[in-house]
């Protein structure tokens, strides 16, 4: 049954039903509804709710709990995902699956907690130190947020990485009806052969990141990029909208994608055939939707639409390989767009 949800509140709920009893996290707007959700509902499911002393413990908490073969999760937003760099590198290296969310506020620096999407290069080209990937989730509505979350626990463990949900100030605290995916029985879950459980009858089970010989860390560092590739085969998503006939594509991920599809209908009124890319998956990132579409006769350029100064649409240039010329616009420092302001920006600045 649906009923009102707001961002923040729904993704926690979706993340129990999928499993999830164990939380680390700290305080930090626009996501604060997250931990103090969880700080209420663990205790409720039997589950590990900690508020830790700082945004570095909390992913080293995951660390250990995932490393034991819970289903663990953290959440952040932008200056705190940094703060835990260093240890989701760790969580990489090691194989340990978990999520982690991240509601994006403008900066650099501390900012403000308006929305942003900014933090595209951190989520999808590693974050941190090292050679690795995490599988990232854009979600564009309170719908979608749950249930990429729910399922970001199964494919986590699926391919032992770190799975990240990237939504913003605007998709946490919006409320919107959704409905959360039916509880899962833990007895249910995948086992975890490999996890330090306490249960390896003898044999040693050890979780770390840490290879001395250069051969062996070299094996190690293809074997993860093996990983990724099976996961770009089997994993990228994007919605397209209005296509296939379209003139001028515009690329937009998250809630600013749901901007751009009313912007698309406006330019259409307008008599500008315009369409929509949306990824779903920001990593993998869905070049071949995007290349094919360049590749169509009707397309005559793209423009990228973004809360940043342009992030995303070096991936989007990439895929486009030159074909098509690629534009830009965008908001930034907590400023959100209108659909009137892209659709007047495609008709003034791009026709």
């Amino acid at each position: 049954m649906k009923k009102l949800w707001k961002g923040n509140e729904a993704v926690a709920e979706a993340a129990i039903a999928s499993g999830c009893r164990c939380f680390f996290g700290y305080p930090i707007t626009p996501q604060n509804e997250i931990p103090e959700y969880m700080s209420r509902r663990m205790p409720e499911v039997g589950g590990s709710f900690v508020q830790a002393e700082s945004e570095v413990a909390a992913i080293n908490m995951v660390y250990g709990a995932g490393g034991a073969g819970a289903r663990a999760m953290t959440s952040s937003s932008s200056p705190g995902i940094s703060l835990k760099q260093e240890g989701i590198s760790y969580i990489a290296g090691a194989q340990v699956p978990c999520v982690i969310v991240n509601m994006m506020r403008a900066g650099p620096g501390l900012g403000g907690i308006q929305p942003s999407q900014s933090d595209y290069f951190q989520a999808t080209k590693g974050g941190g130190h090292g050679d690795y990937h995490m599988l990232v989730y854009a979600p564009s509505g309170v719908q979608e947020a749950a249930d990429l979350t729910f399922k970001a626990f199964d494919k986590a463990d699926e391919y032992r990485c770190p799975v990240m949900i990237l939504g913003d100030g605007m998709l946490g605290q919006m409320c919107e009806a959704a409905e959360i995916p039916p509880m899962r029985e833990l007895k249910e879950l995948p086992a975890k052969p490999w996890a330090a459980s306490g249960n390896s009858c003898g044999k040693q089970r050890l979780i770390n990141s840490i290879y001395m010989t250069p051969d062996t860390l070299e094996k190690h560092n293809h074997e993860l990029f093996e990983t990724y590739a099976l996961m770009s085969e089997r994993e990228t998503a994007a919605e397209s909208y209005k296509t296939e006939d379209a003139e001028v594509v515009l690329t937009a991920y998250g809630m600013v994608a749901r901007i751009c599809k009313a912007a698309v209908d406006i330019l259409r009124e307008r008599g500008v055939k315009a369409g929509l890319i949306r990824p779903i998956t920001l990593y993998p990132f869905p070049s071949a939707v995007i290349r094919a579409t360049a590749e169509q006769k009707s397309v005559k350029r793209f423009v990228c639409v973004e809360l940043s100064m342009g992030q995303m649409i070096e991936d989007v240039r990439l895929a486009v390989n030159g074909l098509k010329p690629v534009q830009f616009y965008g908001r930034v420092g907590g400023n959100v767009m209108l659909p009137e302001e892209v659709a007047d920006f495609i008709k003034e600045k791009v026709q």
